[in-house]
């Protein structure tokens, strides 16, 4: 005993010493660290700090196809936060350490003499106020490459084949960007407006939500990437809260859809988005699966739950121990596809994928899955979306509602034709379809308003 007790400090003793070796070996590098970071050798890391991201174009053909109004507002913009920047204090705690920007920055106003007050106003007289579309765009370039900034410059492709430019801001939502082509086209405004991503090399397209930042999901494309993004009337994007009895009330009897009534879709509102927990559809059935490098589908039985799809392994029964997982809604988004049938050997057309944003070409970590009919399609997309967003997808639905009555009432009488309606995209005036009692039989085959064109070639609407 008394051996053990001699050994046991020993021990500790030089766990002690390894210790400390060890905090001094960190120390040591630590410092040689912050030495490096004081070398002129780390100034390729400032410029990516300090780089923007331009869509789709060449930057100056980009910022030339910006209306007037947008340009003036980007070059006020950049104004302001080149302004902020520079009203920062340069002194740093000495718990900091200092960028070589701010070194040299430091290092060159000592060195120079202060500007006076009368060469500081002409300089604001010679760039402040750029009289041409010319000058804006080279103001602009300029407080670019100052400015730290996040910001897209992409054509959206309207329904009639023509394009619109749009400056997207970093936090800039996608409701916003409908409301800015509201103004723009003076549309109906209606909540089946969305904008939409599509992937011709995937052959997959994906409505975006109206809460996301549309900048973060472009900023995954590649510089050359043929993806577009296209303004188009969706009539599903909220089907799941025009119709809540397709979803929650799946299992029952045709009949009794078509003939709910709309009080009974309030209430059905009410139970399953009015409280403080979200009902994810209790969805569940065969659905195709595309094995991994083949074009090969073998049926599988899926079930649905808030935090992703599970399916019903071989020889096991449907019950929660039983489950294995598919694929969890954190990391992947919901593409519908286009022509799967022919491209993949899939049963049928009526096919969605699960993938990253960031995965753009064929990949073993998409997951594939094909339904039986348009009406599965319909309902497995959707209420992936409600267990995916959850309450926010009901909130973006009320806001949609509000900013279109919102919208619709502002028109001046201008802009009404002799029935009263506000005019569409198309030439010919038309008014909003009037609302429409959905049932099983007819949805989702009911095609938009007559005034739509048709969707160009390379998009084919779900």
């Amino acid at each position: 005993m008394m051996l053990q007790s001699v050994k046991e400090p020993e021990k500790m003793a030089d766990i002690d010493a390894m210790f400390s070796d060890l905090l001094g070996e960190i120390d040591h590098l630590s410092q040689s660290l912050i030495s490096a970071a004081d070398t002129p050798e780390e100034v390729p890391v400032l410029q990516s700090e300090s780089t923007f991201s331009i869509g789709f174009t060449d930057l100056n053909e980009s910022l030339n196809e910006l209306e007037d109004h947008d340009l003036d507002a980007l070059v006020a913009d950049l104004g302001s936060k080149s302004t902020t920047l520079e009203m920062r204090p340069q002194t740093l705690t000495d718990n900091k350490i200092a960028t070589p920007a701010m070194t040299q920055r430091s290092d060159s106003a000592a060195a120079s003499p202060p500007p006076s007050k009368t060469a500081e106003s002409s300089g604001v007289l010679q760039t402040g106020e750029p009289k041409t579309k010319a000058e804006k765009i080279k103001l602009a370039l300029e407080k670019l490459k100052e400015a730290n900034v996040r910001k897209l410059i992409v054509k959206v492709l309207m329904s009639d084949g023509s394009f619109k430019t749009l400056m997207v801001d970093g936090r800039q939502t996608v409701r916003e960007l409908l409301d800015m082509l509201f103004e723009k086209t003076h549309c109906d405004c209606s909540i089946d407006w969305s904008l939409c991503e599509t992937n011709p090399e995937l052959q997959i397209e994906r409505g975006f939500e109206d809460h996301e930042c549309l900048v973060e999901p472009l900023s995954a494309w590649t510089r050359h990437s043929e993806n577009k993004i296209c303004f188009v009337l969706r009539p599903q994007k909220y089907v799941m809260f025009t119709d809540p009895q397709l979803f929650y009330m799946w299992k029952k009897q045709k009949a009794c859809l078509s003939n709910i009534t709309e009080q009974a879709k309030e209430l059905l509102l009410k139970e399953h988005f009015g409280g403080s927990t979200l009902i994810v559809p209790d969805l569940e059935g065969v659905l195709h699966l595309k094995e991994d490098g083949k074009k090969v589908w073998k049926p599988r039985y899926f079930v649905l739950r808030a935090s992703g799809i599970y399916f019903v392994p071989k020889g096991k029964s449907k019950s929660c121990s039983d489950l294995a997982c598919f694929v969890h809604f954190e990391k992947v988004n919901i593409y519908t596809t286009n022509n799967y049938k022919q491209r993949y050997k899939a049963p049928t057309n009526f096919c969605f994928i699960l993938k990253h944003p960031c995965i753009q070409k064929e990949s073993h970590y998409i997951k594939f899955l094909c339904c039986d009919n348009e009406h599965t399609l319909l309902l497995w997309v959707n209420s992936i979306r409600i267990a995916k967003y959850g309450t926010v997808l009901y909130q973006s639905y009320q806001t949609a509602l509000r900013r279109a009555s919102t919208l619709q009432s502002v028109y001046p009488a201008a802009f009404k034709d002799k029935n009263g309606q506000v005019p569409q995209i198309s030439p010919q005036p038309a008014g909003p379809s009037p609302p429409k009692t959905t049932s099983v039989e007819d949805y989702p085959h009911e095609l938009p308003p007559d005034f739509i064109p048709p969707p160009p070639p390379e998009h084919a609407q779900v």
